[in-house]
């Protein structure tokens, strides 16, 4: 099963040698075909010129775009997912938040179990933050709650970008709506109500080393509100026309 890892990036000059250098090593260690797929998302600094110095002299399986617009994270996601050749696909940061040895486990498990999407949970049991800033764990922690009552889901964390899908499953959650960072939420619930399988496994975050976050919270409330009220209306009155259609039998969770 080929791996796709699509990394938004936008300005990220500095952190993407160390990530991408960390990523292919552990990827490469434990024998797992793939490509890195980095969206540029028009950037203003030296991420283009990195990019290609690294996929010339060090990371044979990188492989990039520009997406030259309308840009923002969501848009430079989708640019991503438009363009991959893997089996499955991870959404991972370009500031190596992510822990590539938790990607190497997302991938062992949909291996393992076959179900259709396999996301992270950075706050249950085994599950890990560091220096998290305090604010941003209370919005967090509040929406995601926001998110479990509203949708009857018992997932806790669905804002957290870092999820792995199969190929069918993108597929079967198109057409992409949202262009900010509301995707990280508009893609798993969208396969949920839509009736596909997932497992939930426990994923580190660690807050970035380099440059500043792209989130902008005051910006992604009536975003992430919008994207919440689609799905649940979807739910309750779609009659069933956007679930997967493969597989009669009663969708369950691996955990």
């Amino acid at each position: 099963m080929k791996l796709s890892v699509v990394i938004p990036a936008y300005n990220e000059e500095e952190s993407l040698p160390p990530t991408l250098r960390a990523l292919y090593q552990t990827l490469a260690k434990h024998g797992i075909p793939h490509e890195i797929c980095v969206t540029n998302d028009n950037s203003k600094d030296g991420t283009l010129r990195v990019l290609q110095e690294l996929a010339a002299t060090e990371i044979p399986t990188l492989v990039y775009f520009t997406n030259p617009g309308p840009n923002g994270f969501g848009y430079a996601v989708r640019y991503g997912l438009e363009r991959f050749t893997g089996d499955c696909v991870a959404v991972f940061m370009a500031d190596l938040s992510d822990d590539p040895e938790d990607l190497v486990k997302f991938y062992n498990k949909m291996q393992e179990t076959g179900v259709d999407a396999v996301f992270g949970s950075r706050w249950g049991r085994d599950g890990k933050v560091i220096d998290y800033p305090a604010l941003k764990k209370v919005i967090n922690r509040v929406a995601n709650f926001i998110v479990k009552v509203v949708m009857g889901i018992q997932y806790n964390d669905t804002t957290n970008a870092f999820k792995l899908y199969k190929r069918e499953t993108i597929e079967g959650v198109k057409p992409f709506l949202s262009p900010h960072f509301n995707l990280t939420v508009e893609l798993p619930l969208k396969a949920i109500v839509r009736g596909y399988s997932y497992a939930v496994v426990p994923n580190s975050w660690t807050n970035r080393k380099y440059g500043e976050s792209k989130l902008k919270i005051k910006e992604m409330g009536s975003r992430y509100f919008f994207i919440l009220m689609y799905c649940l209306i979807e739910k309750y009155f779609s009659r069933g026309d956007f679930r997967k259609k493969t597989s009669t039998a009663p969708q369950t969770v691996s955990r």
